[in-house]
């Protein structure tokens, strides 16, 4: 190696260590400032304290919050896991005209009508159903629309699955919906579980939909209530913010965690290898 190629990867490896420390800041405030005393926004060593948490625990509507948004992923993951998974293999297995084409256009019509664009039809249609100040409102809104780009996902699973192996267990007489059950969704798993941490994650994070169907505080979510963090001035509560941040990140960063070891994300058509 010469004197060109180690000056070459010293400098690479300063640039990425630049480049690391640049993006880490934001995660090394939100580890330490929860428990500093008096959290600022440039980065400090903290003055070590638990009163922040206290004083979280005192808000009425902080823990209960973040139960609100485990039932919203919860509720939202089940239907999008439940929906997709019977849409794509039927999509996957019945052979029906234009069917790419449509589910190329159910995925691009999902992406450019987001729901700031079509805030005003569904509260109207939220109303007209009576599902304003629901959570039941809430799922519903959220899983459609999600459901278009998990079919997509899930239908390249569904498509990787051995046909034979339905067609065995048709022989023992096994109806569709058990085949789908007992053959294709443990083929299917990763790709299933692929799709519940992607709408738990974006369940977690929406605040558009449950600030405008939801008017009890009792029922909204950690990401409206956080929101609710400020002083009468309107500057944010830097103490409460960032120790309320911390908490609400955990769940979604364990489920990855756990996902992630489980299945290692490492996919090849519906099977992992």
């Amino acid at each position: 190696m010469t004197a060109w190629d180690v000056l070459r990867r010293i400098g690479l490896l300063t640039f990425l260590s630049l480049v690391l420390g640049f993006f880490s800041l934001p995660l090394l405030w939100l580890a330490f400032a929860p428990f500093d005393a008096e959290p600022q926004i440039n980065a400090s060593l903290p003055e070590f304290t638990l009163r922040n948490f206290r004083v979280l625990l005192d808000n009425p509507y902080a823990l209960a919050s973040l139960r609100n948004s485990a039932l919203l992923a919860a509720g939202t993951a089940a239907v999008v896991v439940t929906c997709a998974a019977l849409a794509a293999y039927t999509l996957s297995r019945v052979r029906v005209p234009g069917r790419d084409a449509l589910l190329y256009v159910l995925l691009l019509l999902s992406s450019i009508i987001t729901g700031t664009a079509a805030m005003v039809p569904i509260f109207l249609l939220a109303f007209e159903l009576n599902l304003i100040d629901s959570r039941l409102g809430v799922i519903l809104v959220l899983s459609g629309g999600l459901l278009p780009a998990a079919i997509f996902i899930l239908k390249d699973f569904t498509d990787a699955t051995p046909a034979s192996y339905e067609e065995a267990a048709r022989v023992f007489g096994a109806s569709p919906l058990r085949v789908l059950r007992d053959v294709v969704v443990p083929v299917i798993r990763p790709g299933l579980a692929t799709v519940a941490v992607w709408t738990v994650a974006q369940v977690w994070g929406d605040f558009l939909m449950p600030f405008l169907l939801l008017r009890n505080p009792d029922k909204a979510p950690a990401s409206v209530i956080m929101y609710t963090f400020y002083t009468e001035g309107g500057q944010p509560d830097l103490a409460l913010i960032s120790t309320f941040s911390l908490l609400y990140a955990v769940p979604v960063v364990v489920m990855f965690l756990f996902v992630s070891r489980r299945y290692g994300f490492r996919f090849h058509g519906g099977i992992k290898r």
